[in-house]
Parts: structure tokens; C-alpha cells; sequence
């Protein structure tokens, strides 16, 4: 392994749509952690988000901010009491780091944890980096069989697992996907892979119907055809478009007893159908983030039940993240781009 140095570039967010690529000290290790070499980096709808408006909800970028949570690369040094890696081992990097001590950490949901610290979200810088430092516990090897890109892309599909998980996606179940998305195109082949006899992805945009149908599942053009007319009713509803139009008619589909949950991110409110989730006991739950996804992810990815690498359709070096950030308003047929901050 080559020598470390003492100081990276990074691609840093002054306010929206001012991106500049600067260059910031490397991480210092605390004792559990390990330093990794970041060799990809996936973009999200988050991310772009914070790019364009400089704020999602309440967390707002007040102070210049390093974008960036899907990462993968090489460990080159370890803390002084990290004892689970050795240098040059790949892994993708779970981005966030819970307290470990508060009530929800306690119950095995840190993915509510209150003192969470994930990347890229303000305050806490990301990894649209060259080294970033992370705790030993989560920085998950991955086999050669994966490519950097696909060990990147593990923390989209976690919230693929984490969605089918909180549904109880079982063999033989009908699930309905809203939404062709990044979300929605791991999410269908999370269900597929979970045993679902039937996967039905909703979207408006052809080309990524061409991609729900090319991973296996149906594919309904809901510009062209209603979701009712189809007849379609799921036991399991994945809602991943966060449009609150497709999310009320697909909960009417839903048969009784049914289970829905909300993957999207659309409004602070929507219009529920109330009566239709009261007479039929339907399930509605939200998901937020992940928790001990990735063993099962990296399973998925490995054994090739879910494919990332297709879904890597722009690629670009660090200098040039903010053309990553903005590649889907240039290019309709864009699906995921990934930053490689070693070029």
C-alpha cells in the first residue's frame, strides 16, 4: 500500500449549486476506526437535493459541506484499537454511526438513533472524498466478485432490504412497486429475491420500465394505463416514488389485510384513502434509513440475485462531481451516476 498523505482533494458545497473542489487535511483515526481509500461513490437523490436547494427538511446546509453517503473503497490504516480489518481489504462503508448506548441503539434500531452522525448530513461531512475515516464496525468486507461501483451501490439496496424486511416480503407474495427509480429498480429485485411470485414496478418514464422488465419484474406505464384498470391487487405495497398521487392509488389496490410501506420521500403531508386502510386492516409503516442490512445486501449483490453494475450509467472523476450531481437533467435516460475519487 502506498504512502498516505496528509492532505486530499474534496468536493465542497458552499450553497446551492456552488461546488469546489478543495483541498482538505486526511481524516485522523480515532481508536476504533479505519481510514479508507474511497474508491467510489455513488450519487442520491439526497445529495442532488442538497445541491440544488442547500436544505432537505430541516437539515440545512449552513456551512460548507462535503456531499456523499454511498461509498466503497480499500482500508489503508487502522486505529489503535481497531482489531477487524487489515490494510488492503475492500468494503463498502455503511454511512451512518450510531451512539451504541441510547434506548433505540439498545433495541437493535440505530437507525433511530438520535445521536446518529451519517455522512452528508449537516453538519457531518461526506465522502465525495479521496480518504474518509470510519468506524471499524461499520466498514463491511466485500468479496473480489463485486466491483467497486456495485460495493458502493450496497447502501441503496440496503434500503431495498430494510423496505422488504418492514413489508415481510415472503414466498409466494404479490408486491406492487411505485416508482422506477434507483429505489424502486433494487427494491423490485429485493423482492424477487425474497421469493415474491409477482413484482409489478409502476412508473410514467419508459426507458426505466425497460429496466424493471429487463431485472425480471412487470412493468405498467401508468401514463398510459391506470393502475385500477389493471386489476393489479398486491399483498405488499413498496412505495418508493414519493408522488402523493401514485402513493393513494396504489394503497386502493392493496388486498385486505395488506401491508404498505413508504419508501419515498415526498411531502411532510399526504392524502391517505382512510377509510380504505381502516376496512381492510391495512398495514402502513415508514422506513427511515436502515439497520443490519448489510451481511444480506452483500449476500444479494454476490450471488447475483440483485445486479447494481447495470445500473451505473455515468461515471465521473472527482473534479468534475458537480456534472455527477446533475447528470439526469442533462440525460433523461440516467439511472445512477458514481463519482471515482481516485481520477
Amino acid at each position: 500500500m502506498s504512502r498516505i498523505p496528509t492532505t486530499m482533494r474534496a468536493a465542497v458545497l458552499h450553497g446551492p449549486e456552488r461546488l469546489v473542489l478543495e483541498e482538505r487535511p486526511v481524516p485522523a483515526l480515532a481508536s476504533h476506526q479505519v481510514l479508507v481509500r474511497i474508491d467510489a461513490v455513488g450519487t442520491c437523490g439526497s445529495d442532488v437535493h442538497y445541491y440544488r436547494h442547500g436544505r432537505i427538511g430541516e437539515f440545512v446546509v449552513d456551512g460548507p459541506l462535503i456531499l456523499g453517503h454511498e461509498p466503497a473503497g480499500t482500508v489503508v490504516a487502522t486505529g489503535s484499537g481497531s482489531t477487524r480489518h487489515t490494510v488492503g481489504q475492500r468494503v463498502s462503508v455503511e454511512p451512518g454511526t450510531p451512539c451504541a448506548t441510547c434506548p433505540e441503539c439498545r433495541r437493535g434500531r440505530y437507525n433511530l438513533c438520535p445521536g446518529m452522525v451519517f455522512f452528508a448530513t449537516p453538519p457531518v461531512d461526506g465522502v465525495f472524498c479521496e480518504y474518509a475515516a470510519v468506524h471499524e464496525d461499520f466498514a463491511h468486507p466485500v468479496p473480489d466478485t463485486l466491483s467497486d461501483e456495485a460495493a458502493a451501490l450496497l447502501e441503496p439496496l440496503s434500503v431495498g432490504v430494510w423496505a422488504c424486511r418492514k413489508a415481510r416480503v415472503a414466498p409466494g407474495d404479490r408486491v406492487l412497486v411505485t416508482g422506477a427509480g434507483p429505489i424502486g429498480l433494487v427494491a423490485a429485485q429485493t423482492a424477487l429475491a425474497f421469493g415474491a411470485a409477482e413484482v409489478l414496478v409502476t412508473d410514467v418514464v419508459p426507458h426505466r420500465l425497460e429496466w424493471v422488465r429487463a431485472f425480471g419484474a412487470a412493468a405498467l406505464d401508468v401514463s398510459r394505463s391506470s393502475l385500477a384498470d389493471s386489476g393489479y391487487a398486491p399483498d405488499v405495497l413498496l412505495e418508493c416514488s414519493g408522488a402523493p398521487a401514485a402513493l393513494s392509488e396504489a394503497v386502493r389496490a392493496v388486498v385486505r389485510a395488506g401491508r404498505v410501506v413508504l419508501v419515498g420521500m415526498g411531502g411532510d403531508e399526504v392524502t391517505l384513502p382512510l377509510s380504505r386502510i381502516q376496512n381492510h386492516e391495512l398495514e402502513v409503516t415508514g422506513t427511515f434509513r436502515y439497520a443490519h442490512t448489510w451481511p444480506a445486501a452483500i449476500a444479494l449483490a454476490a450471488s447475483g440475485r440483485v445486479r447494481l453494475d447495470p445500473l451505473v450509467t455515468h461515471r465521473y472523476g472527482l473534479a468534475d462531481t458537480e456534472l455527477a450531481l446533475t447528470a439526469g437533467l442533462r440525460d433523461a435516460t440516467a439511472v445512477k451516476s458514481v463519482v471515482l475519487p481516485q481520477r
